[in-house]
């Protein structure tokens, strides 16, 4: 039986032809049986995509031989092409939407002005150096962090990437910008832009943790400073990095620890929301248990 695996990475860097660089991803990825998701702006690249070991690696090879994408840290993880609905390639004004397309400024070295990179183990030396000063800010979007995230991590009030930049402007993290702020996300691409958008708002001491919570939990697992699972946008829904995760989720209908998100019921609504396996089977209610926002 052949294996399979996804694999998640980003690269910024002026794409002159993002229409041109759609179409032949498209191709490349129908061509080796892949599925997932890849958005294209004139700034870099940013996919997720799974199928046949072998194929991955090709699309993955054929892919670095675009000049700008050369250099592109590849994150692996289990998975396949099942894992996704369908193949979906597109081009977008950001790779990642904040809503501030004309304030990043990417070169062919990638983003401009944005945080200190520190792999993880940089991130424990920092934390060894400054202690408690050393803020972790969470760039993803507030939901996720209900099953995991870094220990005493600063969460804002996010539904979607986009609200960042009211975060940011609200005063509410303005005691932050004399601290070092350790900014993570996912896979790191999130951090990238977030970072810049900080520094350009007066945060001092800025730093992203590079390859995001995918490659900390490669390193640490879940011996580190993070706890909990990761979530993740296909039908895995999450994953996590050892067989001995903290289970920080709790079922919205009876409180039993999970890390399960489930859709709400409600055609109209479909929040998701944490539910146990029990809760989830029980008389197929997954409505709000507070009522719905839709």
């Amino acid at each position: 039986m052949a294996l399979h695996r996804i694999v998640l990475f980003y690269g910024f860097t002026p794409v002159a032809d993002p229409d041109a660089v759609r179409l032949w991803q498209r191709a490349l990825c129908e061509q080796y049986g892949l599925t997932g998701r890849i958005l294209i702006s004139g700034d870099g690249i940013n996919a997720t995509v799974g199928g046949e070991l072998d194929a991955v690696k090709q699309y993955v090879k054929t892919t670095r031989q675009y000049r700008g994408f050369r250099d592109i840290d590849v994150k692996w993880s289990q998975g396949s092409a099942a894992d996704f609905p369908r193949l979906s390639v597109k081009v977008r004004d950001e790779i990642v939407s904040f809503g501030a397309p004309g304030e990043l400024k990417v070169d062919e070295e990638g983003v401009v002005g944005g945080g200190t990179h520190l792999a993880p183990k940089q991130v424990h030396e920092l934390v060894d150096e400054r202690g408690d000063d050393v803020v972790f800010f969470d760039g993803r979007n507030a939901f996720e962090a209900q099953i995991g995230q870094f220990r005493g991590a600063v969460v804002p009030d996010t539904a979607t990437t986009a609200d960042f930049v009211r975060e940011l402007e609200s005063g509410k993290y303005d005691d932050l910008k004399h601290r070092p702020v350790l900014t993570y996300c996912t896979g790191g691409i999130r951090c990238e832009v977030l970072s810049a958008l900080m520094r350009n708002r007066g945060f001092e001491e800025v730093y992203q943790l590079d390859g995001g919570i995918v490659r900390y939990g490669q390193t640490y697992g879940d011996d580190g400073l993070w706890e909990g699972s990761l979530y993740v946008f296909d039908r895995r829904m999450h994953v996590e990095f050892s067989d001995h995760a903290k289970t920080l989720g709790a079922c919205v209908r009876c409180g039993t620890g999970t890390s399960t998100f489930e859709n709400c019921s409600n055609p109209a609504c479909r929040n998701l929301q944490l539910f146990c396996s029990g809760c989830a089977t029980a008389d197929g209610d997954r409505s709000c248990p507070d009522g719905c926002a839709a």
